[in-house]
């Protein structure tokens, strides 16, 4: 199993950029692919981004695609989202999930998720 917490969120202005971090617990977390998810208020989930153990990426939503980039360290147990260029719409709660089920994670079924980290974009 995994245990996964969130960090990074926060307060910005429109144009400023941003790095989750998602810590990972679990002697497998090498073997997860993981992703990154937000959620914002009277909206359903979006599936943001994805990216396999060995390190490819499998995903980007077209709404972050060239403005978001997802990453791992799998000697460190992290996964990153940076976030550039961020506007408004980008206002929501961010969540890393993973699973070995790479289908799952890029569909948002993935049995393990984070608490989530709340991203404030100001006009």
């Amino acid at each position: 199993q995994v245990q996964l917490v969130e960090s990074g969120g926060g307060l910005v202005q429109a144009g400023a950029s941003l790095r989750l971090s998602c810590a990972a617990s679990g002697r497998t977390f090498s073997l997860y692919t993981m992703g990154w998810f937000r959620q914002a208020p009277g909206k359903e989930r979006e599936s943001l981004a994805a990216i396999s153990w060995t390190g490819s990426t499998l995903h980007y939503a077209d709404s972050v695609r060239g403005r978001f980039t997802i990453s791992r360290d799998n000697a460190k147990k992290a996964v990153y989202l940076k976030m550039n260029s961020l506007e408004p719409e980008d206002t929501a709660v961010y969540y890393c999930a993973g699973d070995v089920r790479p289908t799952t994670v890029v569909t948002g079924t993935c049995d393990y998720w984070g608490q989530g980290t709340q991203v404030t974009v100001s006009s």
